[in-house]
C-alpha cells in the first residue's frame, strides 16, 4: 500500500508539524511580542502624561499667585509674561502627549476612559487661562479646574499597569511611578492652598483641612512609591529629597500646618512659592529617572520577546521546509499520476461528456438502442489505471461517466416518448376538430335563423381556436402543421388569418401594412400561427376596452411587424428573461412552463424569424417580429384568393373595417433607418415594460362586459 504510506507522510506529518510548532510556540510568542510593543508605547504615553502634569502644576501655581495678588502676579506685567510662557510650555507638552497617545491600541477600558476625560479637560484650559489673564476668576474655581485634569493624568498613568501582558514586577513599577506623580500633585495642592489662604487673610477651617489632607496624601503617595518601586528608586528619593532645599520646604510646610484658622499666615508668599517649587523640581527629577527606568525595562523585554518570536518562526519555517522537501521527493510519482488523472477528467467533463449529452438531446438520437447500450458505446474515458488506489479512483470515475451517459440516454428516451405523446394527442384532437368543423359547415349551409347562425359561427370560431391549440402541441412535439401551400400570401392576409385564431379578435386593429410585403407559401401557416400567439397574449393581458394594433413595413431586405398593446407591462429584468427564452427555445419539452412562449420561440427558430419584446413609449409592450429575406415573397395581389384551411378563408368584420381605431402608422425610425443604412436596429426608440408572452403565465384578466362578440353573418359572407 505505497500510496497510503505516502499520504501519511504528505498529509499527517506537515499537519502535526504545523500544529505542534506554529500553534504551541509561534502564536504565543508573537502575541507576547505584540503586547510588549503595546506596553512600551503606553509607557511612552505615560511619560508624556507625567511631563504634562508637571507643566500644569507650574502653570497652576503661577495662575494662583496672579489671582491671589489681584491680577498683578506680584510683579505686574512680568507676572503675566511668566504665566504666558508657562502656558506655551504646557501647550507644547499637550502636543507631545496627544502625538504619543494617538499611537496607542488595545488599551484597557479604564485607560480609554481616562484618555477621554483628559481630552475633555484639556479643551477647557483656554477658559481657565482667560480667567487668569483677566484676573477676574475665583481662585478656588481655577484651582479646581486644574485639579481635575491633573487627577485624570495621574489616573491614566496608574491604569497602564492594567494592560494585557504586563508582568507583575512591571505593573508595580508603573504604579510606583504614578504614585510619585501623585505625591508631586499633593505638593502642588499645598502650594495653592497657602496662596489662597494669603489671599483670604488666613486659613478657614475648611481650607486648613484641605491643606492637612494634601500633606497626608503626599505622605501616603510617597510611601506607596517607596514600597512598590525598585530598591534603587528608594536610594534616589532619599538622596534627592534629603538636601537643604527639601528640608527647608518641609520646615515651612510644618510651620504653615501649625497656623491657626482665621489668622494671617506668618509665611512669606514668595518664600513659600520658591521653597515648594524647589521641592517639586527635586521630586520631578526623581520621577524622570523612574520613568526612564520603566521605559528601559519594558523596551528590553519587548526586544527579548521579538527575538524569541523570530527564532521560533525561523525554526518552524526550517521544519516546514524540510517536511516539504521530503514530501516532494516521496510524492513526485503520485503528483505525476494525479495530474494525468486530472487532465483526463477535465477532458471528459468539458469535452467528451458534453458532446455525448448534446448528441442525445437531438430528436430521434436514441433510436432503438437501450440506455445501457448507449452508455457502453460511449466507452471508458480512462484506461491503463493500475491496480492501486489511484487505479480505483480512475475506475470510479469511469463508473460515474457510464452512469451519466446512461442517465442522459434515459432522459432523452423519456423526452422522445413525451413528445410522441403530445403529437399523438394533437393529431387525434385535430381529427376530431376536423369532424366538428365539417359538421358545423353542413349545418351552416341549411340554417336561416340569424340567432342560430350566430351561435354556429361562435362554435366555428371555437373550433379554429381548438385547432391552434392542437397545432401548439404539434410544435412542442417537434412537428409542423403537415400542410403544404402552393401560393404565397400578402402580409395583411396572414395577419387576418392570425387574428381569426384568437378569442378576442374584435380588439385587433390593423394599422399601416405595406402592400409590397408577401409571405412565402412554405412559411404562411407558421407565421400566422406565431402572430396568433402574440395577438392572443396581447389581447389577454391588456385592458378589455383597448385595441391591439398591428403594423408592418419593409426595412431593407427584411420586413418588420409590430404588435402594440396597452397592458400593464413587465419590469426590464423579466422582459430580458423572456427575450432570452424567445431567442433560444428549450429542447426539453417537459421543462416548458409556458406553452405560448415556447411555440413562438420554436416557430421563429424554424424560419430564422426574430421575435423580441420591447418597451413602449406609453403603457404596454411592443412585440416586434422581423421576417428575414428567406421568409418573404414577391409582392402578392391583396385580392388573390388564398387556398387555406378554414382559419384563412373567412375574415372577421372588425379587421376589414377601414376605420379601425388606433391604426398604427409607420414609425419615424423605420424611415430614418432606410435613409441611413449605418443606423443600428437596436436604436429603434424607447419602450416601456412588456407584457407576458406566454398565455398561460400568471392570472388572466376577466373578459370585459363591453368586449365585442363574434360578428353575425352578413350577406357578403364574412366568417367569425
Amino acid at each position: 500500500m505505497r500510496i497510503s504510506r505516502r499520504l501519511i507522510l504528505l498529509v499527517a506529518v506537515p499537519l502535526i508539524v504545523a500544529i505542534a510548532f506554529a500553534g504551541r510556540a509561534l502564536t504565543p510568542a508573537t502575541g507576547q511580542a505584540v503586547q510588549a510593543d503595546r506596553l512600551r508605547t503606553a509607557v511612552e504615553v505615560s511619560t508624556a502624561a507625567g511631563d504634562l502634569a508637571y507643566r500644569l502644576q507650574h502653570e497652576r501655581a503661577e495662575a494662583a499667585a496672579r489671582i491671589a495678588s489681584d491680577g498683578s502676579g506680584g510683579n505686574g506685567s512680568s507676572g503675566l509674561e511668566r504665566f504666558q510662557a508657562l502656558a506655551r510650555a504646557t501647550d507644547r507638552s499637550v502636543a507631545r502627549y496627544r502625538e504619543r497617545s494617538a499611537g496607542m491600541s488595545a488599551v484597557p477600558s479604564g485607560t480609554a476612559a481616562a484618555q477621554r476625560r483628559i481630552d475633555k479637560s484639556l479643551g477647557e484650559l483656554a477658559s481657565l487661562r482667560a480667567q487668569v489673564r483677566s484676573g477676574s476668576g475665583a481662585l478656588s474655581s481655577m484651582a479646581f479646574g486644574y485639579r481635575i485634569v491633573l487627577a485624570d493624568l495621574i489616573s491614566f498613568r496608574d491604569s497602564i499597569a492594567q494592560a494585557n501582558g504586563v508582568r507583575a514586577g512591571d505593573a508595580d513599577h508603573i504604579r510606583a511611578a504614578a504614585a510619585l506623580t501623585e505625591a508631586a500633585e499633593y505638593l502642588g495642592q499645598q502650594e495653592v492652598s497657602v496662596l489662597r489662604a494669603h489671599s483670604d487673610g488666613g486659613f478657614t477651617p475648611a481650607s486648613l483641612r484641605t491643606f492637612e489632607a494634601a500633606r497626608i496624601g503626599y505622605t501616603d503617595a510617597y510611601r506607596t512609591g517607596n514600597t512598590l518601586g525598585d530598591p534603587q528608586w528608594r536610594t534616589w528619593l532619599e538622596r534627592t529629597l534629603s538636601g537643604p532645599k527639601a528640608m527647608a520646604a518641609e520646615k515651612l510646610a510644618a510651620q504653615v500646618a501649625r497656623s491657626p484658622a482665621d489668622r494671617r499666615l506668618a509665611v512669606d508668599p514668595n518664600a513659600w512659592r520658591t521653597a515648594m517649587s524647589d521641592r517639586q523640581e527635586l521630586l520631578r527629577t526623581v520621577i524622570r529617572r523612574v520613568d526612564a527606568d520603566v521605559h528601559e525595562t519594558v523596551s528590553a523585554e519587548r526586544t527579548r520577546l521579538i527575538w524569541w518570536a523570530v527564532a521560533e518562526l525561523c525554526l518552524v519555517l526550517l521544519t516546514l521546509v524540510g517536511v516539504v522537501l521530503i514530501a516532494t521527493r516521496l510524492g513526485r510519482d503520485l503528483i505525476r499520476r494525479l495530474r494525468a488523472l486530472r487532465d483526463a477528467a477535465h477532458e471528459v467533463a468539458h469535452q467528451r461528456l458534453p458532446e455525448v449529452v448534446s448528441t442525445l438531446s437531438q430528436p430521434g438520437s436514441v433510436g432503438r438502442a437501450s440506455p445501457d447500450q448507449i452508455a457502453d458505446e460511449a466507452g471508458k474515458p480512462l484506461v491503463n489505471l493500475g491496480d492501486d488506489e489511484m487505479g480505483e479512483v480512475g475506475e470510479a470515475f469511469n463508473s460515474v461517466h457510464h452512469a451519466a451517459v446512461r442517465l442522459a440516454a434515459q432522459q432523452a428516451e423519456s423526452h422522445e416518448r413525451f413528445a410522441q405523446t403530445l403529437v399523438t394527442v394533437a393529431r387525434r384532437g385535430a381529427q376530431l376538430n376536423a369532424v366538428l368543423t365539417n359538421e358545423l359547415s353542413s349545418v351552416q349551409r341549411d340554417e336561416l335563423d340569424p340567432e342560430r347562425m350566430e351561435a354556429l359561427f361562435a362554435l366555428d370560431h371555437l373550433a379554429i381556436r381548438m385547432e391552434r391549440n392542437a397545432n401548439n402541441l404539434l410544435v412542442l412535439g417537434g412537428y409542423g402543421h403537415g400542410k403544404v401551400r402552393s401560393a404565397d400570401a400578402p402580409c395583411a392576409t396572414v395577419i387576418y388569418a392570425a387574428a381569426q385564431q384568437i378569442e378576442r379578435y374584435g380588439r385587433v386593429s390593423l394599422g399601416h401594412v405595406e402592400q409590397s410585403i408577401g409571405v412565402a407559401a412554405r412559411a404562411v401557416d407558421d407565421v400566422a400561427h406565431l402572430l396568433a400567439e402574440l395577438l392572443d397574449n396581447a389581447t389577454r393581458f391588456s385592458p378589455p376596452e383597448t385595441r391591439v394594433g398591428v403594423a408592418a413595413w419593409h426595412l431593407w431586405d427584411r420586413a418588420v411587424l409590430q404588435i402594440v398593446d396597452e397592458g400593464v407591462g413587465l419590469p426590464p429584468e423579466r422582459r430580458a428573461e423572456l427575450n432570452a427564452e424567445l431567442a433560444t427555445p428549450q429542447r426539453d419539452v417537459g421543462a416548458v412552463r409556458s406553452m405560448g412562449l415556447q411555440v413562438v420561440a420554436r416557430l421563429a427558430a424554424r424560419h430564422g424569424v426574430t421575435v423580441e419584446l420591447r418597451a413602449s413609449s406609453g403603457p404596454g409592450t411592443i412585440a416586434e417580429v422581423i421576417l428575414p429575406k428567406a421568409v418573404l415573397a414577391e409582392p402578392v395581389d391583396d385580392d388573390s384568393p388564398l387556398t387555406a384551411p378554414r382559419a384563412l378563408e373567412e375574415l372577421p368584420g372588425p379587421l376589414r373595417s377601414a376605420g379601425a381605431p388606433r391604426a398604427l402608422g409607420r414609425p419615424s425610425w423605420a424611415r430614418d433607418a432606410e435613409e441611413d443604412p449605418d443606423s443600428e436596429h437596436d436604436e429603434h426608440g424607447e419602450h416601456d415594460d412588456g407584457h407576458r408572452v406566454a398565455a398561460d403565465e400568471g392570472a388572466r384578466p376577466a373578459a370585459h362586459p363591453d368586449e365585442p362578440a363574434p360578428p353575425k353573418s352578413a350577406p357578403d359572407g364574412p366568417g367569425p
